[in-house]
């Protein structure tokens, strides 16, 4: 029965294995669905690079036109400091911090959007020249032009005395320029370093220790220079003696193109209005706290004398007139920014909204090209404001400074 059982079972089980024999011989040539389409990631969007800036110190200037330069913003990086974009930018201490209140010097924070006050209105003197306008702690320098050349503009921060000691005004020229200087302090200044435990020797050679930079301007005004410095971050502050220093790639570009004999017109002027395309312009500055025009009513008095005959005479012509909630905003809080008051009057907020944001670097053509960059900090920069500038002979303070004084 068992073995009638198996011979039964063995054909069937043979012919199971051939119909699966045909079923794996089959499989390969039957038509396989498509392989589902391939997952497409698609890259993040590319963010378009950031405009180069523009330049910051050089500038050709139109028929009544008073207004140069453009209002720029930028991004801080995470090591910067205020102190390190204005550099780069060619600014001062004072203007870039004056253009960012409420932000930290020495610790912007990365991804800070910074404040980059590069638009300028010119002073109201003549263009020609060397002219200084100490509220704005800038110096501008006017070439010769032939008759039919265009009117260039030169432009840089600048460092001035400090209160006691402020950087006379008026009209003087310059008599000398030296390379490499030395220093010799006056009795004063040694005292004076000596009283605060940093005793300096009666000579200083050229140098990196020399305070007056490579480069020094000698003025008709006994005591006051036009110099360099060994510390940069001293530029764009009241900290000196009188004397005026710039940052050290500035004035080598001076030395090499102003010659002896350029006259030096020195100004303060806290309130600048300017015309430029059919617009009045305004610009102001913090007035220095030993200024006598600092009240209320000397501020007005001020602001009035401000606005000359000839702007008047185009403000006129344009039939505008001047928003005066704009200008009242602008002389209680300066923050060196050029804002039309005439027109279409603007605002602080709608300058700010209309300025481009470009690359934190150094624009093309600038004097620096961040070689000597050094690391600035809270602790240093006061320590520099507690210094004293070196004079090339005994300094007196200029209110009282009779000999210092322009004569004519």
């Amino acid at each position: 029965m068992n073995r009638f059982r198996t011979t039964l079972e063995i054909p069937v089980m043979l012919a199971a294995l051939l119909l699966a024999g045909c079923s794996l011989i089959n499989a390969p040539w039957k038509k396989q669905p498509p392989p589902p389409p391939p997952v497409v990631v698609a890259p993040p969007p590319v963010a378009p690079a950031l405009p180069l800036p523009v330049a910051t110190h050089k500038f050709t200037l139109g028929a009544d036109e008073d207004v140069v330069g453009e209002l720029q913003l930028t991004t801080a990086s995470k090591e910067d400091t205020l102190p390190d974009i204005a550099r780069r930018f060619n600014v001062g201490y004072e203007e870039i911090v004056r253009a960012n209140p409420g932000v930290d010097p020495w610790v912007p924070g990365a991804g800070r959007k910074v404040v980059v006050p590069t638009r300028f209105v010119l002073p109201n003197a003549p263009h020609e020249g060397v002219v200084i306008n100490l509220a704005a702690m800038r110096i501008y320098y006017y070439p010769k032009h032939g008759k039919n050349e265009p009117q260039l503009v030169y432009t840089h921060p600048i460092g001035v005395g400090k209160v006691g000691w402020q950087t006379p005004e008026g009209v003087t020229k310059i008599i000398a320029r030296e390379k490499d200087p030395t220093w010799r302090p006056s009795a004063g200044v040694r005292k004076e370093h000596q009283e605060n435990d940093d005793p300096v020797p009666a000579v200083v050679l050229p140098g990196p220790d020399n305070p007056l930079g490579k480069y020094k301007f000698t003025l008709g005004w006994p005591s006051y220079l036009i110099h360099g410095t060994n510390k940069p971050y001293g530029v764009g502050l009241r900290s000196s003696h009188g004397c005026i220093r710039l940052y050290p790639e500035d004035i080598e570009k001076f030395y090499q193109a102003i010659p002896i004999g350029t006259q030096v017109r020195v100004v303060n002027q806290p309130f600048l209005f300017g015309w430029h395309q059919g617009q009045l312009y305004l610009q102001t500055y913090t007035i220095f706290e030993d200024d006598q025009r600092s009240s209320e009513k000397a501020r007005k008095l001020l602001l009035q004398k401000s606005m000359t005959p000839r702007l008047e005479k185009l403000l006129k012509a344009a039939h505008a007139e001047v928003d005066p909630d704009v200008v009242g905003q602008m002389t209680r809080a300066p923050r060196g920014l050029v804002v039309p008051v005439s027109a279409q009057a603007g605002s602080v907020d709608a300058v700010l909204a209309a300025a481009p944001l470009v690359q934190n670097r150094i624009p093309a053509g600038a004097n620096w090209n961040g070689a000597d960059e050094v690391d600035g900090d809270a602790q240093s920069f006061q320590q520099l404001l507690s210094e004293r500038e070196p004079q090339a002979t005994q300094a007196t303070p200029a209110s009282n400074a009779t000999a210092a004084k322009p004569q004519g």
